[in-house]
């Protein structure tokens, strides 16, 4: 399967959570417990990852697998980055709105660039910085309110605080996607195997955090198992299979491709949601909108299409012996 195939389904399946998160309310509430939701796309991308795991291994040519402990426990990281964000999340929302926790989060498009070379010792040309860069502008552009939709200064109202968190925030998530690419490279096991380890960390941890929201309810509502399921319907279900095959589908991009072509995918499918609301939820459409949908488009082509198409390059004169 070609990466540009996986990036654009994967695309569609990013544009479409937030359109399915919203269509699983009712009367703009949440009838079910949506901390459930990550729990159980947690295990199902385990339990989609084992049955392949277990395929590859009646297969005549078993997979590798690295058990050793010092390699397993390297996947309890992004576990702990993504436990850390969550929390870095709630508290930069305690300060800042959420279109400037929107707009600050375009920060993750340059810092996961700046990780992409430093950790990962990858080198991008002048030309993909700049696309880099113009992305960050054309997704933040697109989510920039006109002075007639609210207070023209409310983006640069929040105290420093909250800016320090929402940086924070950006970091952070750019350190998880770029160190995940590197556990997914640091050798040649079996990407079923990997995503294995990395989700059986990621079930434990949302169980535990399931937990601990029992106890800071103080158990009214009886433990989290007993209503797992209450509120659920059929658009629900869809919403964490489409978490569980984001997921997947991420991972085989950090297998397989790279941190930059997720970046491109989720960015895309910001501006995908955006159009759709447009349509499905009367939201009013901005010239900010097209126009940032115009510069992204201009960035995808300045990253991905080879340089002799972008710029016309000089012909080399041939060399005549003397």
């Amino acid at each position: 399967m070609q990466w540009y195939l996986v990036a654009a389904l994967l695309t569609v399946l990013t544009s479409s959570q937030g359109i399915l998160t919203t269509l699983s309310q009712s009367n703009g509430k949440y009838k079910y417990d949506y901390a459930t939701i990550p729990f159980l796309a947690e295990l199902c991308k385990l339990s989609v990852s084992s049955f392949f795991l277990w395929k590859e291994s009646q297969s005549s040519s078993p997979p590798r697998m690295t058990k050793e402990w010092r390699s397993v426990r390297l996947y309890l990281v992004p576990s702990i980055i993504y436990l850390i964000h969550n929390n870095v999340q709630f508290a930069t929302l305690t300060y800042v709105d959420p279109s400037t926790y929107q707009i600050m989060g375009n920060l993750k498009i340059v810092t996961t660039g700046i990780l992409f070379r430093l950790v990962l010792k990858r080198k991008l040309s002048n030309l993909q910085w700049m696309a880099i860069v113009l992305l960050a502008v054309g997704t933040t552009t697109s989510q920039v309110k006109g002075c007639g939709d609210g207070p023209c200064d409310s983006l640069f109202s929040a105290p420093l605080q909250g800016y320090m968190l929402g940086i924070l925030s950006a970091c952070l998530s750019a350190l998880a996607g770029v160190y995940t690419e590197y556990l997914m490279k640091k050798n040649n096991d079996s990407l079923y195997w990997q995503n294995v380890q990395l989700y059986t960390f990621g079930v434990i941890f949302n169980m535990g955090w399931l937990i601990y929201g029992d106890f800071k309810a103080g158990f009214e509502l009886g433990p989290w198992w007993q209503r797992l399921f209450n509120g659920y319907s059929v658009t629900t279900w869809m919403v964490v299979f489409n978490l569980g095959s984001t997921g997947l589908l991420v991972s085989w991009l950090m297998k397989y491709s790279d941190n930059i072509v997720k970046v491109y995918s989720t960015s895309m499918a910001m501006l995908l949601t955006m159009v759709l609301s447009i349509y499905l939820f009367s939201v009013k459409a901005t010239i900010q909108l097209f126009l940032g949908i115009i510069i992204c488009i201009i960035s995808l082509q300045m990253y991905f299409m080879p340089v002799h198409m972008l710029v016309e390059l000089p012909q080399t004169l041939p060399v005549t012996s003397k």
